[in-house]
């Protein structure tokens, strides 16, 4: 796949019109950071269980770190499952085989702490059997984001970073540069001017990569390649100018990486995983929860509300944000700020979100129809921005 693909390649011209300048930035990590290595474990857990048993309940954390493999949380689910075959099997996948390479997914020890759901939540959240009532799992506020600066309505700074960490794992898979290891991180720094409230993306100023590598490659060569083959392919280049400043491997070397050097933990990248920093998070974890916990799913119905107003032109890019009770279907509260940009105004705009779409836990879940097992492929490069997920399908708007 290419990894520029849909991004604009000419970007808009700002007009006199010009608030201000300004200057973002955004990060995103590999498949193979130790944080993501347990979304992934946790998702893929998740989605075991949802396979056999739709209406399993999840919340499951995992943890990691040099030999080790930790498994805590809640599951009640009618499926078989091997939650130790599952483990391996990601970290494996991943490529982490060996401890030269930051782990071994074959010799490493998996302990396990996870017991049944609380039956006072239970009863909290699914005290109505119809499953329009389904409760709330947890008290707490959901945001969504969404801009016109790129097709996929996501900012460029994260949509960027995501695609340099995918181009890493994609060129270490398929043995192009069998030099790297499965950790490393980017980051995009992009010149914006706001003109209106909207935003215009005029040029990266920085981008900083750093890859795991295997002790047998120069870093000359390693950089050489990794701007070449990695940030080339990425980044379209009329972003890229005179001025870019380049950091990769900017410390020097990366040999020893993964959980060797670093822990781990779900939930740990929860800005990498929704917007990069832009709008607002309300700081729950999406990994390793079933639908019923709003943090995740709730947080999924906020994007697609705020991408399908953008998508509509109402505005060029806003904010949602949905408050929850615990054990209570019904929102507690709904906001949308569109930054000055709406074609009407912010209560408007409310309006026609209210009339569009229904935000009770159970409605969202049959609406997104999110009790399927989908969700390992969210756990990394981000939850937003890829049309194979329902939310990411802007719905079309009566009003």
């Amino acid at each position: 796949m290419t990894a520029s693909k849909n991004i604009p390649k000419k970007v808009q011209e700002p007009t006199s019109d010009v608030e201000d300048v300004f200057v973002f930035a955004s990060e995103s990590v590999t498949e193979g950071h130790p944080d993501k290595v347990c979304d992934q474990i946790s998702d893929a857990i998740l989605d075991a269980n949802l396979s056999q048993d739709d209406g399993a309940s999840v919340a499951l954390d995992a943890a990691i770190k040099n030999k080790t493999i930790m498994l805590l949380g809640e599951i009640t689910s009618n499926a078989e499952v091997d939650y130790e075959k599952i483990a391996r099997d990601v970290v494996k996948n991943i490529g982490y085989t060996n401890m030269d390479i930051g782990f071994d997914a074959n010799t490493c020890q998996v302990i396990m702490e996870i017991s049944e759901q609380s039956p006072e939540i239970a009863a909290g959240v699914h005290k109505d059997k119809v499953t329009e009532d389904v409760g709330a799992g947890d008290q707490g506020q959901v945001f969504g984001y969404a801009t016109d600066e790129t097709p996929e309505c996501m900012p460029l700074t994260a949509l960027l970073s995501h695609r340099l960490v995918q181009r890493l794992d994609e060129l270490r898979h398929n043995g192009t540069l069998p030099w790297l290891r499965p950790d490393g991180k980017s980051q995009v720094t992009i010149e914006y001017h706001r003109v209106e409230g909207a935003l215009i993306p005029q040029y990266v100023r920085s981008v900083t990569l750093s890859a795991q590598h295997s002790p047998d490659i120069h870093l000359d060569q390693l950089r050489q390649q990794l701007l070449d083959l990695v940030i080339k392919h990425a980044i379209p280049t009329n972003l890229l100018t005179e001025k870019t400043i380049y950091n990769i491997n900017s410390c020097g070397k990366f040999v020893r990486g993964g959980p060797h050097a670093d822990s781990g933990l779900t939930g740990r990248k929860i800005v990498v995983d929704t917007y990069g920093g832009w709008g607002s998070h309300g700081g729950g974890a999406f990994s390793g929860k079933d639908p019923t916990k709003t943090d995740r799913s709730a947080a999924y119905m906020a994007r697609w509300i705020a991408k399908s107003l953008v998508a509509s032109k109402l505005c060029r890019r806003c904010k949602v944000q949905i408050t929850y009770a615990i054990g209570v279907a019904q929102p507690q509260s709904v906001m949308v700020d569109t930054y000055g940009t709406g074609l009407r105004s912010n209560q408007e705009i409310l309006d026609i979100v209210h009339s569009n779409f229904s935000m009770k836990p159970g409605s969202i879940i049959k609406q997104l129809n999110l009790r399927r097992p989908i969700y390992k492929q969210t756990s990394t490069y981000g939850h937003f921005g890829r049309n194979v997920f329902p939310w990411e399908v802007p719905k079309i708007l009566k009003y």
